[in-house]
């Protein structure tokens, strides 16, 4: 390890004896000093276990890391994915600047605009009635079939953004191969306005191609011909043949780029059904809020910029304290799916063990990313962070302003959020439990026997996020606010964030595998346990009760 990280080390050692309600008693400045603004964004780290030397320290360290050269490559087209050979430009599709972005030779931006024009087209369309179904209907529907990147984002959006669905659109999505979740959605819909969303890159993905050929049977059931499949399914793919196999008119796919990673996609023809469920000006929005946040991270160094510093102390946490999870705690039901995402996101993409040149890294990687709706979460899993014996950086998340205003709640929300961070970090001393119980008329046996398993240790690092209100803009900058809080985390780490070959080896081994559920060939190829479990599922099967031929 280099000298920077070794010093890291002894401040780690130091910074744990202390409490870090010391540092706020003796630092009247410290929460003006480590806090600030991006894009809208207020964000306050001053409950982190950090002080200024270790923000210098950490700084040094990004520096010797190379992090905002590999930012500036990120941004300037240059193939950062070097396990795929790939650039990584998600920026590109939210670039409202339209300032040259060039990857070997070429601007991306004319391509990214003509997609966004297609998209316009298409969802102005659907939503003033002119797109009509097979039998004269318009639209009233829209399903998103994907998974992972291609559903995770986007259906975070859609119910982030509700409060600005008045399109007329109602919006649903399909992700789980388990039937249930399809014929659930199937049942409640009219297949004379329903349009259907088949996102998959290469229109091969397992589960959406299985969920999509069952969506296609269910329509045919009711559809004149084959031909009507082309007024009721879109794709967002870049495989046209496999979408002209499938029905889809190659006019109505929308294409998808390499350089687009699953989990970054939401900004590209990926959001679709935000578009249709919102409308294209609030799509646009959205991306004006991640461009926004962008720019604030592409520009600025040192303490001005905030992913950088959020990146660093996500490495100080899991590194030189030893945390191994991170909680996200958005309060406000619309965030719900929040987490779900950013665990993709983090997990997806740090979750490595190799650096860039092969090398198995010499540190701990990703956090457990982890999480749930404030104020839920304080009557459930919140009493590990304050009785446990694990150290867990939480993230507290709101918009200040409510688009749904009833009596005190948001005030209350709030209360609650900013107590919640206060209380995890000053805790509550046994001196301090004992004072308040005599002072509740407890007598001195009860208090012996009571005052420790009230006790709250306290000292739980924690970043609070918030915004004036639930807007496009404060979405889109939220978002990007992470993916490049974990860019950053992945550049010191100095491995690829933007493979995810893991995923693809229980692809593999599920594709081997399907053709034994149920069957009676010979598993003799397998582990004792695969085989168990296949004879399990073998005594149990029966074809037509899963929605197979019997024959």
């Amino acid at each position: 390890m280099s000298p920077i990280w070794q010093l890291l080390e002894v401040k780690a050692t130091e910074h744990m004896r202390r409490h870090p309600n010391d540092w706020f008693q003796t630092d009247g400045n410290r929460a003006n000093r480590l806090s600030g603004h991006a894009a809208g964004l207020s964000i306050d780290y001053s409950k982190q276990r950090v002080t200024d030397d270790v923000i210098d320290g950490l700084l040094a360290l990004a520096e010797e890391r190379g992090v905002l050269e590999l930012r500036d490559d990120m941004f300037n087209g240059v193939h950062i994915n070097g396990s795929e050979d790939r650039a990584v430009l998600h920026v590109a599709l939210r670039n409202r600047s339209n300032r040259p972005i060039v990857l070997d030779g070429q601007d991306v931006m004319p391509e990214v605009n003509a997609v966004l024009d297609h998209m316009e087209t298409f969802v102005e369309s659907v939503q003033s009635g002119q797109w009509k179904g097979y039998a004269g209907d318009p639209i009233t529907d829209v399903v998103n079939i994907g998974v992972g990147g291609s559903d995770l984002g986007t259906r975070m959006v859609c119910r982030a953004l509700g409060s600005y669905a008045d399109r007329g659109i109602r919006v649903h999505f399909v992700s789980n191969i388990a039937p249930s979740d399809l014929a659930s959605k199937l049942s409640i819909l009219d297949p004379k306005t329903t349009l259907f969303v088949v996102a998959s890159k290469s229109f091969g993905t397992q589960e959406t191609l299985a969920n999509a050929r069952s969506a296609r049977r269910w329509f045919l059931e009711s559809a004149p011909d084959e031909e009507a499949i082309k007024k009721h399914f879109v794709a967002v793919s870049t495989h046209t043949e496999r979408v002209r196999e499938f029905g889809i008119d190659p006019d109505n796919m929308f294409p998808i780029w390499d350089w687009v990673g699953g989990r970054y996609s939401l900004w590209s023809a990926i959001g679709l059904p935000i578009a249709l469920y919102l409308g294209m000006d609030r799509f646009k929005r959205l991306l004006d809020g991640a461009h926004a946040l962008d720019e604030h991270f592409r520009l600025n160094t040192g303490r001005d910029n905030l992913p950088l510093i959020l990146g660093l102390i996500d490495v100080w946490n899991a590194d030189f304290l030893g945390s191994d999870s991170l909680a996200v705690f958005p309060y406000g039901t619309r965030l719900g799916f929040l987490p779900a995402h950013l665990q993709q996101v983090m997990m997806e993409s740090n979750g490595k063990r190799v650096r860039i040149d092969g090398q198995p890294v010499d540190s701990h990687t990703s956090a457990v990313l982890w999480g749930g709706l404030g104020t839920n979460g304080q009557h459930a899993f919140y009493q590990l962070l304050h009785q446990g014996t694990r150290l867990i950086p939480s993230d507290f998340i709101s918009a200040i302003r409510t688009h749904s205003p009833i009596g005190t709640q948001q005030r209350q929300l709030l209360a609650n959020l900013v107590a919640q961070s206060r209380a995890l970090m000053l805790g509550r001393t046994q001196e301090e439990v004992e004072a308040q119980m005599r002072a509740e008329g407890a007598d001195e046996a009860t208090i012996e026997r009571i005052a420790p398993h009230r006790v709250c240790p306290g000292g739980q690092p924690s970043n609070t996020i918030l915004f004036p209100q639930m807007t496009p803009e404060a979405v889109g900058a939220l978002l990007a606010l992470y993916e490049h809080r974990v860019f950053v985390a992945g550049a010191v780490w100095q491995i690829d964030s933007f493979d995810q070959w893991g995923v693809e080896l229980g692809k593999q081994m599920a594709n081997e595998l399907e053709p034994f559920i149920g069957s009676h060939q010979e598993d003799g190829v397998f582990d004792g346990s695969t085989r168990w479990l296949l004879d399990e599922i073998r005594q149990h099967w029966t074809p037509a009760q899963n929605g197979e031929d019997a024959s």
